[in-house]
């Protein structure tokens, strides 16, 4: 072997030696930090009881702090609703004296058509029906020289639409019939004139008055030729008494002249006693028999006077009578073409008529134009609500907000559609140009407010004193101290408070509770 070779495997000798020695070093090393960490790590483990009674005891609770506020606290009634057109009113058309029969429908409009007044609300065999104004509804034909509340509501209407009748004092006149035949020649129809029958009542009337007026000159003509034929009678009467009584006055003498005669028998004198009692009767029945016939006259008189008065009256009656008559072959407003409704305008809600049937009685329901809800009441919420109350009304979901006032509340429960348990109510719906009928509403009705911005408080901020005062806790430079306050109205979670002892302000910090610290998990 070279000294090369023998250098070389000396070497390699040492460094086998060195590398044990170095292993056996990091094993000893590595053992006694073993050991180190090992007692680090039981003497953490390691609590004195003081310690063990610090980790297990609860934690330290904060207050929860809120701002006092100002504002308006109001407690509301919240329910829901479905809003709706006013109620359906049932349209019906009057039968006409002044027609034969009803006319045939040809014309109708569409549901919620505008219905305005003057317009045409349908047409019957070529006439019109038009709509006005009114509370009366149409029930009779209206003709020049009636009066009532229903002219007067024509004439209203005529004037509103700008067609002078003259004086609105409801009755039907000329002007009003030159109105109205302005109305109908603006529309595009003919006027109502008088009708076949109406003529054909005149002419017979014209033929009544002549004979009247001829029987009242025979009648006046008997009754002033009546007291002659009394006097006449009179006269007569009287001459008859006095040719009586002159023969009687003949019967005494000749009675005289046997009685005073003695030649003259006996029979002579009873011949003329008799002749005088004769003349006696006759002088007696002659002036019952005057009186008879005067009484007869004077009867006939009377007679005569009454007929004639009678004959009078007739022909003043028939004059009246054909001056109405005459009146009333103006310009006439049939009663099945024209309808009143209470108030315009309103949309046509259902059409219940077809084309082609009789225009009389319903024939279709119209609604205004203000929107309604219907909603109910609980029994117990019920009373706290009154007409006239205003009512907030939104639907979040549909993006949704309006106002209303409440229009009505039922006086007892089950009443339009709802259960026994509830009341309904209607709100009437402010003017909005959103579409809300036919859906589904809240509405709130706010039922005590407070007037006005007052001091309020979370309800959890309020507590009770041991004395039974009311009292809230404020945070003042970092310290809690309790205020006694008097509160009021309370809603929506919050309550109104007023300092007794001890002031409040907006922006103090009140107590609402508190709240622990995450409990830390215990070893």
């Amino acid at each position: 072997m070279s000294e090369v070779e023998r250098g070389v495997f000396a070497n390699l000798g040492v460094s086998a030696v060195n590398r044990k020695r170095t292993i056996v070093l990091f094993c000893v090393l590595a053992l006694v930090a073993a050991a180190v960490v090992g007692g680090f790590l039981a003497a953490s483990r390691i609590k004195s009881p003081a310690d063990v009674a610090a980790r297990t005891a609860p934690p330290t609770p904060s207050p929860i702090l809120v701002p006092v506020e100002e504002r308006v606290l109001s407690s509301n009634i919240v329910t829901r609703g479905t809003a709706r057109f006013g109620l359906p009113q049932s349209i019906s058309i009057a039968p006409s004296a002044l027609k034969a029969k009803a006319g045939l429908i040809t014309t109708l409009p569409l549901r919620n058509t505008q219905l305005r007044e003057g317009g045409v609300m349908l047409t019957a065999s070529g006439r019109p029906v038009f709509v006005l104004q009114g509370k009366i509804p149409a029930y009779r034909d209206l003709v020049p020289g009636i009066s009532g509340n229903d002219v007067r509501q024509l004439e209203q209407g005529l004037e509103r639409l700008g067609f002078d009748p003259g004086p609105i004092d409801g009755t039907y006149d000329e002007r009003t019939s030159a109105a109205v035949a302005q109305w109908y020649n603006s529309a595009g129809f003919e006027p109502f004139g008088p009708t076949p029958d109406q003529l054909a009542r005149i002419r017979a009337l014209e033929r009544e008055w002549g004979d009247a007026e001829k029987n009242k000159v025979a009648a006046a003509a008997a009754a002033a030729a009546a007291p002659r034929a009394v006097d006449a009678t009179r006269a007569k009467a009287e001459h008859a008494n006095a040719a009586a009584a002159a023969e009687i006055e003949a019967m005494i003498a000749e009675r005289a002249l046997v009685v005073l005669d003695p030649r003259q028998p006996e029979t002579a004198r009873a011949a003329a006693e008799a002749k005088l009692e004769l003349a006696r009767a006759a002088a007696i029945a002659s002036q019952l028999a005057g009186k008879v016939e005067i009484q007869a006259a004077v009867d006939a008189q009377k007679a005569a006077v009454r007929e004639a008065k009678l004959a009078a009256d007739r022909a003043d009656r028939l004059t009246a009578d054909l001056d109405i008559a005459k009146g009333k072959l103006g310009v006439q407003v049939p009663a099945d073409e024209i309808v009143f409704i209470p108030a315009l305008p309103v949309r046509v809600e259902e059409v219940t008529a077809l084309v082609g049937q009789e225009a009389r009685g319903p024939v279709m329901s119209v609604t205004d134009n203000r929107l309604v809800i219907d909603s109910a009441l609980r029994l117990d919420a019920a009373p706290l609500v009154k007409p006239g109350m205003q009512v907030a009304i939104d639907e979040q979901a549909l993006g949704i907000k309006a106002t209303g006032v409440v229009a009505r509340v039922a006086d007892t429960p089950g009443t339009h559609g709802v259960d026994g348990y509830h009341i309904y109510f209607e709100v009437r719906v402010d003017k909005t140009p959103t579409r809300l009928e036919g859906f589904s509403l809240r509405l709130t009705i706010p039922i005590e407010s407070t007037k006005g911005v007052v001091t309020a408080v979370p309800l959890s901020a309020l507590s009770l004193a041991a004395d039974g005062t009311s009292r809230v806790q404020v945070e003042r430079d970092g310290a809690l101290e309790y205020v006694v306050v008097e509160p009021g109205l309370s809603a929506d979670g919050f309550v109104e408070v007023t300092p007794v002892e001890g002031a409040l302000a907006a922006g103090q910090l009140v107590v609402v509770g508190y709240e622990n610290p995450k409990n830390r998990a215990l070893p």
